[in-house]
């Protein structure tokens, strides 16, 4: 079995806590390739979460997922917010979130 990469080891120390996007799809790419991977996203999520509210808008989230690092097409990043679902104001819910991307990766 695979071990879990740990956020924190991805993530250079002298960024104050601050996690981009670029790093962020990394994490994400790399937890995709392992057996479980929702709660490593999650945490990088959590990362994106500057407010630590549970959400991230979805505007700010299709932008980076289309233009940073492994870019996602348009239709990939409609699909995962279908599955994962957007919310009042256009939010998109860690977990929720998260389910959807191992969710996705799973169907495969």
């Amino acid at each position: 079995m695979t071990r879990p990469v740990k956020v924190d080891t991805c993530v250079p120390a002298d960024v104050g806590g601050e996690l981009d996007f670029s790093t962020f799809l990394n994490v994400m790419y790399r937890q995709l390739q392992q057996e479980a991977p929702e709660e490593e996203i999650l945490e990088a999520m959590r990362m994106a979460d500057k407010e630590q509210k549970g959400f991230i808008l979805a505007s700010e989230l299709r932008a980076k997922l289309t233009g940073l690092g492994e870019k996602l097409t348009e239709w990939e990043v409609d699909e995962l917010l279908k599955e994962a679902g957007v919310g009042a104001g256009g939010r998109v819910h860690c977990e929720q979130f998260a389910k959807a991307v191992t969710r996705s990766s799973a169907k495969r």
